[in-house]
């Protein structure tokens, strides 16, 4: 009777819960071997074999084989469930270090006490296979939509139900800022990883992720899904604002008109699926500086200088653009700069162009104080491209000898005059650093340092003021300063400009 039980029961707990019977069988034989344990009284090893095709089971007493341990003199730490090599191998001289000798024993009955020890070892048992089915079944759809019902909240962080007992998890910093999310409500996420995990959340969803963007797109446009546009990159602001950029793979199909729809009805279910998050649908151009100009729309640009070493462009628009160009906080020329993956810098138009001409007029005033030359030489050295005592200092003799009218000798007293200005520059800088000083908001400004402070102060950076008027490249020179850092400090600095209209609450249209 007591073997019929045990089939009766692998085939109710493999039937319900949907598992291999192997597993059952696994974890009966894990129990009724803890069991057959538990009845010594001294510590013992135990294993159980049960016969799946007749449910008769069988009981062995183990010893796992040990070598000889000198720090206890030779004797066994756990005798009851060990055994010598030395020993062991008398009766089989094939038997290794960590094999087991094993003795068959009366086995305990499936009664109720044996079906007790078994019941929570089961249960672990199905826990562990059902969360492995999870893992299986979900590892291949990683990168996929999913849909699941609101099933609790725990301080800020969601756990969806999917159906068929599967739980996603989408953690706080993955949910879109300020979203209004109840118990029972229908929510979309992006599969972002799925982990084998003992405990807790295997699946984990993201609502803030790009690629949810462009898996909405996916399904909300036909010609997205169908392949007949393509969404190339996608940058966001969770539940503010985004930006995709697409392109058509038919000449005569709109990327842009498809992906809006009618009367905007594409872009507006995408938009209502992320929490009001207004989209820009940006048009694909395979020029990169053409693509960076379609990125900062709404704003319209001016002119664009490109640095390709320094993976940045220099975009100027008109003054009264300006706010439109960089956005509230500056949101647009950060979803710009994620999209298309260039550094870029806003500047004013107007003041870019004064200034090159302010720049010209200053570098050839340094030239004829520092090196001691006429307008004329002057000229000249600007029109071949030197802008700097330093370069003058250094650059090859060659190169000097082939600028027309220049002789060995006028070269050689430009290069010594140079390098002698480049030292009184040094010094000059040196005690400039020592004696300058910042104003409070730069000493006091987030990310700054009072070191880096003293030495803007030294190049005419004495404010925040002065600071948000500075471009990444002027930067660069400064120490400890790279491209990442030097943006961060400027747009820290340029807070102050839209502090007034984030008070209001107005946004650009």
């Amino acid at each position: 009777m007591a073997n019929k039980e045990i089939l009766l029961v692998a085939d109710v707990f493999a039937n319900e819960k949907d598992i291999d019977k192997d597993v059952v069988y696994e974890a009966l034989e894990f129990a009724l071997a803890a069991a057959a344990a538990k009845r010594h009284e001294n510590h013992i090893l135990a294993r159980v074999n049960i016969d799946r095709e007749s449910g008769d089971y069988t009981t062995f007493r183990r010893w796992e084989v040990v070598a000889e341990n000198d720090e206890i003199d030779g004797d066994l730490e756990f005798p009851d469930s060990q055994a010598l090599l030395e020993v062991a191998q008398m009766d089989d001289p094939d038997i290794e270090v960590g094999d087991f000798i094993e003795e068959e024993i009366e086995s305990v009955a499936f009664c109720r006490i044996a079906a007790q020890t078994a019941k929570q070892v089961i249960i672990q048992k199905i826990r562990e296979a059902e969360r492995k089915k999870i893992v299986e079944a979900y590892e291949d759809r990683v990168g996929e939509l999913i849909t699941g019902m609101v099933k609790r909240l725990e301080k800020g962080s969601v756990y969806l139900d999917l159906g068929g007992n599967v739980e996603a998890y989408i953690p706080r910093e993955e949910m879109i800022p300020r979203e209004s999310i109840r118990i029972g409500d229908r929510v979309r996420g992006y599969l972002k990883e799925v982990r084998s995990e003992v405990r807790g959340p295997q699946l984990f969803v993201s609502r803030s992720a790009p690629e949810l963007l462009i898996a909405l797109f996916r399904l909300e446009v036909p010609e997205v899904g169908e392949g007949m546009i393509d969404v190339l990159a996608a940058a966001r602001d969770p539940g503010s604002r985004a930006k995709i950029a697409v392109r058509s793979n038919d000449p005569r199909l709109d990327p842009v008109g498809a992906c809006v729809g009618m009367r905007g009805s594409r872009v507006q279910s995408v938009s209502n699926e992320l929490a009001g998050e207004r989209v820009d649908i940006i048009l694909w151009n395979d020029n990169e500086a053409q693509f960076v100009i379609n990125a900062m729309s709404p704003a319209e640009i001016e002119s664009i200088v490109v640095d390709e070493d320094k993976h940045c462009m220099d975009v100027s628009v008109a003054a009264d653009n300006l706010s439109q160009a960089i956005g509230r906080g500056g949101q647009n020329v950060r979803l710009a700069t994620q999209l298309t993956g260039w550094e870029l810098n806003v500047r004013d138009a107007g003041t870019d162009s004064s200034a090159s001409d302010d720049e010209i007029a200053n570098i050839k005033q340094a030239f004829i104080d520092q090196l001691d030359v006429d307008e004329e030489i002057a000229d000249i050295l600007i029109e071949v491209g030197l802008t700097n005592v330093e370069e003058i200092a250094y650059i090859p003799v060659e190169e000097m000898l082939e600028i027309e009218g220049f002789d060995e000798e006028l070269v050689e007293a430009l290069r010594t005059r140079a390098k002698d200005a480049v030292l009184i520059n040094a010094i000059a800088s040196e005690e400039a650093i020592e004696t300058s000083k910042p104003a409070q908001d730069l000493l006091e400004m987030e990310g700054m340092e009072d070191e880096l402070a003293h030495e803007m102060a030294a190049k005419g950076i004495l404010t925040m003021e002065d600071l948000a008027d500075q471009a990444v490249d002027d930067l660069l020179g400064f120490s400890g300063i790279d491209e990442e850092r030097a943006g961060k400090l400027i747009m820290k600095a340029r807070e102050p400009w839209f502090a007034s209209d984030q008070s209001e609450g107005g946004e650009e249209k």
